[in-house]
């Protein structure tokens, strides 16, 4: 008899077997065993190297060149949180873990292979995955589609491979939504970028089971620079969500990515992330869409670990009745800060975006709401809703908000909400009255305050979020 559980029941018992799970099981590393590195420090050779041994088209040898010159005339932005301790000459920008690339799980190095079977990935792509991309370090080890899809011309591969077996496709999106030009780290990536995932579905096909690639930094002062392109041809549906974690070291280490996603004219488009890196690595990702005519583009994120984020996903709304919406939560635990937020650019009719924030502020934490909402002249009856929210665990907490919001046309509706709060007194003692612990009142009222962003994350990744959020209360004695 198989027995069927609704998806409440499910996350209560996933959430019961996983109560012992310890902070250190995703804080562990590997002995660093990497056939190839590049050494610390970037110049014009080891641009040239990486392409060399990646047997690179020369068009992006080229495109690697001058991304470079255009990161080294950028100025490290100042407008933000401290970037001071970013160390750029003591970085290692390509370390190789294996010759390898498979799609045979079985062929994966046994360490590497250990190491991702420690964080489920093997059992999650079994159960809930179309697909699934692993990489370690600079390079993807393991890349793996099923076989329905393939055969409805779906590709999903590492970049790497893409650039080599599908050259032209790559050329018609690679960084055309996110442009060198765009900021200093996106030209970081431009020069050294390394792995990733190329997505591509074709028209009319809809995947009803997520893509997922997992991203492991395994090494001490070094850059993970990953380059994901995701593209829903027309009429086509597809869900790609990503894991990230990293090993805790007291040297600090840089994650500097690019995620484009090309929604065409009725498809739809959800893009999940989970990102758990370590409070030594700064994360300095710039993801973006475009959102084609009656086409929807879905953003849904988890922001925790790293010693400081700066993260914007954006959307523009390009086709007439294209929709967009963000849905965010960050964790600034102690020591760190979470400068997030979102934008949305309506450049056509009748065009809608939604954006809602959580942020959860523990000790000296600072968490910061950063967004762009543009609604163009000629986006005629377009509409947006910004919402805010903050929560305060300690006195010494901090929230910001730093809205940017510019309204053109004068048929568009809009509207913004912000809120600030501390878990109260009142409520503490309401639920304790109902035989709660206090550990245990508190988790429910900061579990309850993210709950209308939990619910829109898949069940396996709400149960990992509900879990890393309780463990970093653990550590502080806050919440239990």
């Amino acid at each position: 008899m198989v027995v069927e559980y609704t998806r409440e029941e499910e996350l209560d018992r996933l959430v019961h077997e996983l109560k012992t799970v310890k902070t250190s099981d995703w804080e562990f590393h590997d002995k660093d065993n990497s056939v190839y590195s590049t050494g610390k420090g970037l110049n014009k050779n080891v641009v040239e190297e990486i392409s060399e041994i990646k047997k690179e088209p020369d068009w992006m040898r080229r495109l690697r060149l001058r991304a470079l010159e255009i990161f080294e005339s950028k100025p490290v932005p100042t407008w933000g949180p401290d970037l001071s301790g970013i160390d750029w000459e003591n970085t290692s920008y390509y370390n190789r873990p294996d010759e390898r690339k498979t799609n045979n799980w079985d062929e994966v190095p046994d360490q590497i292979k250990d190491t991702f079977t420690k964080l489920g990935i093997p059992e999650m792509e079994q159960k809930y995955l179309a697909g699934s991309v692993a990489q370690y370090d600079s390079e993807g080890v393991y890349h793996n589609l099923k076989k329905v899809w393939e055969d409805k011309g779906v590709v999903f591969m590492d970049l790497d491979s893409a650039v080599q077996k599908y050259p032209d496709l790559v050329k018609d999106y690679y960084c055309r939504a996110v442009p060198f030009s765009d900021n200093k780290f996106a030209a970081l990536n431009g020069a050294v970028w390394s792995g990733g995932s190329f997505l591509y579905v074709p028209k009319g096909v809809q995947i009803d089971m997520p893509l997922q690639t997992y991203f492991r930094m395994n090494g001490e002062s070094t850059g993970q620079f990953e380059h994901t392109i995701v593209v829903a041809d027309e009429g086509s549906k597809v869900h790609y969500i990503e894991g990230c974690t990293a090993p805790r070291y007291e040297k600090n280490s840089l994650h500097s990515a690019i995620v484009e996603i090309y929604v065409k004219k009725n498809a739809k488009a959800r893009y999940t992330s989970v990102q758990n890196w370590s409070k030594s690595v700064y994360n300095m990702p710039t993801k973006r869409s475009w959102v084609d005519e009656n086409a929807n583009m879905e953003w849904v994120g988890g922001s925790l670990g790293s010693k400081v984020t700066m993260l914007y996903p954006s959307s523009y709304l390009r086709g007439p009745r294209a929709t967009a919406s963000n849905l965010n939560i960050s964790l600034a635990g102690p020591g760190t800060v979470k400068d997030t937020g979102a934008k949305a650019i309506h450049l056509a009719p009748f065009t809608q975006s939604k954006i809602v924030a959580k942020s959860i502020s523990i000790e000296d934490g600072k968490a910061i709401y950063r967004g762009l909402l543009r609604i163009n002249k000629g986006a005629v009856d377009s509409k947006s809703k910004v919402q805010c929210d903050a929560l305060l665990i300690n006195d010494e907490s901090a929230s910001l908000t730093f809205p940017h919001d510019e309204i053109y046309d004068p048929t568009a509706t809009f509207s913004h909400e912000a809120s600030v709060g501390r878990i109260g007194t009142e409520e503490l003692t309401y639920l304790r009255s109902r035989g709660l612990t206090e550990d245990e009142a508190s988790s429910m009222i900061v579990l309850g305050f993210l709950d209308d962003v939990m619910r829109e994350i898949p069940m396996e990744f709400a149960v990992e979020m509900n879990r890393l959020i309780k463990l970093e209360m653990n550590k502080l004695g806050a919440v239990g």
